[in-house]
């Protein structure tokens, strides 16, 4: 079968047809989508899984959400091994794949140890799309305009998180929770055929590759320029992340990358859990989880083109500050519709935080290391997406009032202003 991502120009000598690159951010924006979707999917039917046929407490039931960011550290890593051997097309469509089968698994899972290993796979898969998406959106994004790129792309992921919040609210009740994985392993299964046919390989790999001729045509396609080729390298690895003046801001970045990981996990598991507690019924308590991934959907977007005109320090430091002054607000008694504005904030500055932080780790290394860089501080930073789920279950379970779980998420979001605040200037190319 011919790979469409190598495909030559027509005829000899024509001006090839420019496509547009906004094809690139849309099919990465999909694969968020669907990624975000997975990841939240579990935030909207815990309660059900809590409260119906496993009865799970509150222990389990973070366990069980720390199980997907386990394997998502796990593929993250094994990504940042694969990308340039494979190419970040393939790695793409092999993710895609691996967490949509792992999802209709998750369907069938008959008893609450069977859907832990589910969760596990699924996020092996998972993993690998976020880093690969920010790589090839910040490659194909014009210049000058990459962090408000990645901000639109990565806004998938709570376009995902509101669409697992309004299937939960439409289908737990009367399809069960199950329903809500086989839509998401459905959804996978037809992504997997659009990404392969659609999805260019990166031309940045293509010339890591030695592969100089399919790098100038996928490059003429798309209107780019061919990066020069680094001599004596045909990737970046973990010696050259923490050689030199690329230590600190690696170090930096991982750090920053755990603390809005935690946040985003953290609050994604446990706000409808945490609102249930506070005496919403269950479908109010999942409007709270659909405000925060609105106010990702709206703030990021708009954050990222504000880093691309100040810089992203700034943006991203003062993120993280109002993501903790949103948060500690909701442990005061306020009506409704402004507790829903509060977490919409919250979701802007946490979700939206983490996005912007992407953007700035990728556009920090230079072009060989970009998608090395990403895919270990999103490795890396899985530990603080695996704590996020543990840590609030933790809370929960304390029994100090639902009060409590709100200071405890404020505390990583000053750490994450402080991490982003100290962040140097650029990488260098060297070692």
């Amino acid at each position: 079968m011919e790979d469409p991502a190598s495909r030559a120009a027509p005829v000899a000598g024509a001006p090839p047809r420019v496509r547009s690159r906004a094809t690139v951010i849309g099919l990465c924006w999909l694969a968020i989508v669907v990624d975000g979707y997975d990841l939240i999917v579990y935030g909207s039917v815990l309660p059900a899984l809590l409260r119906g046929e496993w009865q799970l407490t509150a222990a389990e039931g973070g366990r069980i959400g720390a199980a997907a960011l386990v394997g998502m550290l796990l593929g993250a890593l094994v990504a940042g091994y694969l990308t340039d051997r494979i190419g970040r097309r393939r790695l793409m469509v092999l993710c895609i794949a691996w967490f949509s089968v792992a999802m209709g698994l998750s369907a069938l899972a008959p008893i609450p140890e069977l859907f832990l290993l589910t969760r596990f796979v699924a996020g092996i898969g998972l993993g690998g799309v976020v880093p690969t998406a920010i790589a090839l959106t910040v490659e194909f994004a014009p210049p000058g305009r990459r962090n408000a790129a990645n901000a639109l792309m990565f806004s998938g992921y709570s376009v995902g998180g509101v669409l697992a919040a309004l299937g939960g609210i439409v289908m737990i009740e009367a399809l069960g929770w199950r329903s809500m994985f086989w839509t998401g392993a459905l959804v996978g299964a037809v992504l997997v055929v659009v990404v392969w046919a659609l999805m260019p390989e990166s031309v940045v790999y293509l010339v890591g590759r030695g592969r100089q001729q399919e790098a100038a045509e996928v490059a003429a396609r798309y209107g780019m320029d061919v990066p020069e080729p680094v001599a004596g390298r045909t990737g970046g690895g973990l010696r050259e992340l923490l050689a030199h003046r690329n230590r600190v801001g690696t170090f930096l970045f991982w750090g920053g990358t755990a603390a809005g990981l935690l946040l985003v996990y953290g609050l994604n598991t446990w706000l409808a859990q945490i609102m249930r507690q506070a005496g919403y019924p269950l479908g109010p308590a999942l409007g709270f989880l659909l405000a925060l991934n609105l106010g990702a959907i709206l703030g990021a977007p708009l954050f990222g083109t504000l880093a691309d005109r100040i810089g992203p320090r700034p943006v991203v430091t003062g993120m993280f500050l109002a993501a903790a002054g949103s948060i500690l607000l909701l442990m005061v008694p306020l009506p409704t519709v402004l507790l829903l504005s509060l977490v919409a904030v919250a979701g802007a500055c946490t979700i939206g935080t983490t996005i912007i932080v992407n953007s700035y780790t990728a556009t920090f290394y230079p072009e060989h290391l970009r998608a090395v860089g990403l895919s270990w501080a999103l490795g890396v930073g899985r530990l603080g997406a695996i704590a996020g789920p543990l840590y609030g279950g933790l809370i929960m379970s304390v029994g100090w009032g639902f009060q409590a779980n709100f200071l405890a998420f404020a505390i990583p979001a000053v750490i994450g202003a402080v991490l982003m605040a100290l962040v140097p200037g650029r990488a260098t190319a060297g070692s």
